[in-house]
């Protein structure tokens, strides 16, 4: 089975609306340019419990997994100790996360006008942040140096976008530019009015298996203020194959008389 892309968005402020979730879109672009596709996601609340079920599934399905949110030193930030105990690690300071971390420590206090105390309280806590499970690899944050981490191939950012979405940007094309396919995905699909889904679900699973690396995708709607109620019924993959699956997309419809509407080219 071909690698998924997946991603955990982590947060009691999205599941109560205090805050819209802007990962999800986001990362579906990032991935579009790429050639690549969500595959699956998933939002957790802020429960320990919760959040180390869901990084255990993510370790233990081979995707490529992006988490955001929770990975600070405040009290309701459980990523990293959850991540940890999901793989049975240990959890250490990272010492070139550390430097980072002095690092920004001495920004600030140098732009506050005010001398570094490394041994400050707030300072010394300030280093959790740099606590990640044991072997993990950092991820720059060109935003104000405080690292996210990678394990395997689950990667960890902030919750913030302003930080998490360039450091996405930078695991995707660091680590997985041999997978992107720009320009070999393409799709069309046509408007369907007064056909059922159940009915034409036998043309659906022909062109399936008769197209390889094409796939066919219905997409209902009741109360469209353009079409009314109609299926957008269409073929995606590969587009050398493309042309001949919706050839006989269009073909399979006439045969059901069915009433067509406008083409669609994506």
């Amino acid at each position: 089975m071909t690698r998924a892309f997946g991603l955990i968005v982590v947060g009691d402020e999205i599941l109560s609306g205090k805050r819209a979730d802007k990962h999800m879109p986001k990362v579906i672009e990032l991935l579009a340019a790429r050639g690549l596709q969500l595959g699956w996601a998933e939002y957790v609340g802020d429960v320990p419990a919760r959040i180390t079920a869901a990084l255990g599934r993510a370790f233990s399905s081979g995707d490529i997994v992006f988490s955001t949110g929770g990975i600070g030193a405040t009290p309701d930030d459980h990523t990293r100790q959850c991540a940890a105990q999901a793989l049975r690690m240990p959890l250490e300071l990272h010492p070139e996360a550390e430097l980072l971390i002095r690092e920004r420590m001495q920004d600030t206090a140098r732009e506050q006008g005010i001398a570094y105390e490394p041994d400050r309280p707030d300072n010394v806590h300030r280093l959790n942040m740099g606590v990640f499970p044991k072997g993990a690899t950092i991820i720059r944050n060109p935003y104000n140096k405080i690292p996210g981490f990678s394990v395997e191939h689950v990667h960890f950012v902030p919750g913030f976008p302003v930080m998490a979405w360039p450091m996405i940007e930078s695991v995707l094309d660091g680590r997985y530019a041999h997978l992107f396919t720009s320009g070999r995905s393409a799709e069309k699909s046509v408007i369907v009015f007064g056909a059922m889904e159940a009915t034409l679900t036998p043309l659906m699973q022909a062109i399936e298996a008769t197209h390889a690396g094409i796939k066919v995708f219905s997409l209902p709607s009741v109360d469209h203020p353009e079409y009314g109620r109609h299926i957008e019924l269409g073929v995606k993959g590969d587009p050398v194959r493309l042309d001949a699956a919706y050839a006989q997309l269009i073909e399979g419809l006439h045969a059901y008389d069915a009433r067509l509407g406008p083409e669609l080219v994506r």
